[in-house]
């Protein structure tokens, strides 16, 4: 088979996939054959894997660029940070997917380091024979610190192969009923008088007797509390230590050996596009900053605008971050140009005329209204009394939204959701910085020197530095260099300056005196906002 027959096969496989991928979402095997098959059909993409989990999964990198794509500007796309969200993998797959087919000439000057999936050993479990929202990966844990190992896991009490939640009629309770739909459960307000009905636990039994349920199942570690910003300490799911798993380390790692990476975008729970994180100017003046610095918020703002006008989509649930969280990590920890989204959310649904409000727009009465509005099944388990020999005198019903329901949509709906946020991702890359020289100018001076004078342009929208990447000193700083021959000297002015940072369409000039004959060349930049040089004839 020739090179040209051999790419057309490739190429007709890969389509092939994609229009398979609309079945549902794809398990580790059935991800690495469409990783694969993407490689295969473009020459623009390499496929690795980084690391195996301890459930011996793969962690895939794709890196999507043309020619020499480490000295290119870059941006790492991350999805499965959050096991339960298998929607973050989905979107990250078909955004290299939507690069390739769709985009490719945006590899010209943009190279994509795309990790599908973080939590292979947690999503997994969505395609298990019981099914239950999962954030750890496959390490033994001890979550109640007894000694034992998974002693206390679920318990498919109503047999019908999901794990869902046991509302507990008790009068020392802190739950009711949402006034505005009976099924969804909310803490009582005792501040406005409400007296609680109800204890609300995980479906399951309490196996080691020590009073609490399910606590001390298939733990394991979850990416998303391993990272090493605001690391909880001691919380079930967060390890021993800060980046103590596999897929933690090889991610870090990697990253902290690219200089052209500018910024890090997450599909997961945390969403600073829809709604910008605020700065506070207390959190930014700790020693151990734990807010967003002023001119980032200013960025970010500007960058979610562009965002909400791109997609169009409205009334984003509240963020999701959390200590050790990686959208939070890759700003404050790495200093880059961090942003992050869900990639979708259900859409707001009115309250109908005559029914009951749902005034405190509460998420689950919103996503139960609207699951019945598109018609969808199987996305609430009814509440249904049963025995439970834990609570033998005690009405218990076992029931609420089902698993994955909330947060991952039907797979038709993926279609609509990955396009608009893979044309921002583009529209975004398209306001990267770009050091450009222009302005140059040449004048003889005398007694054989040339006063050179030159400005060094940011030609792009966003600025080459974030503050916090200023500030942290990780990013490579803008390095202005002339490049001398022999017998030539710079007489005013530093043959090598730096610039901790150029603004959107801003710039610095810079000017020398070099003595000498023949030519000299100037070069600026930093591998994540480009470099740009120009050759001097000396007068």
């Amino acid at each position: 088979m020739n090179q040209k027959v051999k790419k057309w096969v490739l190429g007709a496989l890969f389509l092939f996939s994609v229009s398979l991928q609309a079945q549902d979402y794809n398990n580790a095997n059935q991800l690495e054959q469409r990783l694969k098959q993407l490689a295969g059909s473009s020459p623009d993409v390499k496929l690795e894997s980084i690391t195996k989990t301890d459930g011996g999964k793969d962690i895939w990198m794709l890196t999507l660029g043309k020619g020499d794509v480490d000295s290119k500007p870059a941006m790492a796309v991350v999805g499965g940070v959050e096991g339960a969200h298998v929607l973050g993998v989905e979107m990250a797959v078909r955004f290299a997917e939507g690069i390739v087919k769709d985009n490719a000439n945006v590899l010209e000057k943009t190279t994509f380091y795309v990790f599908p999936n973080m939590s292979p050993d947690a999503t997994e479990q969505y395609f298990a024979k019981l099914k239950y929202e999962r954030s750890g990966n496959a390490k033994q844990t001890d979550d109640d610190r007894d000694g034992k190992l998974n002693e206390d896991p679920f318990d498919d009490l109503n047999g019908d192969g999901i794990i869902t939640w046991m509302r507990v009629e008790d009068a020392t309770g802190d739950w009711i009923t949402h006034p505005a739909d009976s099924r969804v459960m909310i803490k009582a307000n005792k501040g406005e008088g409400e007296k609680g009905k109800y204890k609300i636990f995980t479906e399951g039994r309490d196996n080691d007797k020590d009073g609490s349920f399910n606590e001390d199942g298939e733990g394991g570690i979850h990416f998303r509390k391993n990272l090493t910003y605001e690391f909880p300490y001691f919380e079930a799911g967060a390890g021993e230590h800060s980046v103590s798993e596999k897929e933690n380390r090889a991610l870090l790692d990697f990253l902290y050996t690219k200089w052209n990476l500018y910024s890090v975008f997450t599909f997961g729970p945390g969403n600073n596009l829809a709604s910008p994180w605020k700065f506070n100017r207390a959190g930014a003046s700790k020693r151990v900053v734990t807010s967003i610095l002023s001119e980032d918020a200013d960025l970010n703002k500007f960058i979610s605008d562009a965002y909400n006008k791109t997609t169009g989509m409205k009334n984003a649930p509240a963020s999701g971050e959390q200590g050790g969280d990686f959208l939070q990590w890759a700003y404050f920890h790495f200093g880059r140009l961090s942003v992050g989204t869900p990639g979708w959310w259900a859409p707001t649904v009115k309250d109908e005329e005559g029914g009951v409000a749902n005034k405190d727009k509460n998420q689950e009465v919103n996503f139960l209204r609207w699951a019945a509005q598109e018609n969808l099944s199987n996305y609430f388990v009814d509440w249904k009394e049963i025995s439970h020999p834990d609570f033998p005198n005690q009405k218990v019903e076992v029931g609420g939204i089902a698993p994955f329901k909330m947060n991952n949509p039907p797979m038709s709906m993926v279609g609509d959701a990955s396009k608009k946020n893979n044309d921002f991702i583009v529209e975004l890359v398209g306001m990267q910085a770009d050091v450009k020289l222009v302005n140059l100018k040449s004048e003889a001076v005398g007694k054989g020197m040339t006063r050179i004078t030159v400005d060094v342009y940011n030609a792009g929208t966003l600025p080459t530095h974030t503050q916090m990447g200023t500030r942290s000193r990780w990013l490579m700083p803008i390095r202005v260099e002339v490049k001398l021959g022999k017998d030539q000297e710079v007489i005013s002015g530093r043959r090598i300056m730096t610039i901790n940072n150029l603004d959107g369409d801003g710039s610095q000039q810079f000017t020398w005196l070099v003595k000498g004959n023949g030519s000299v060349q100037i070069e600026a930049g930093a591998p994540h906002a480009g470099v740009d040089n120009v050759t001097v004839n000396l007068k």
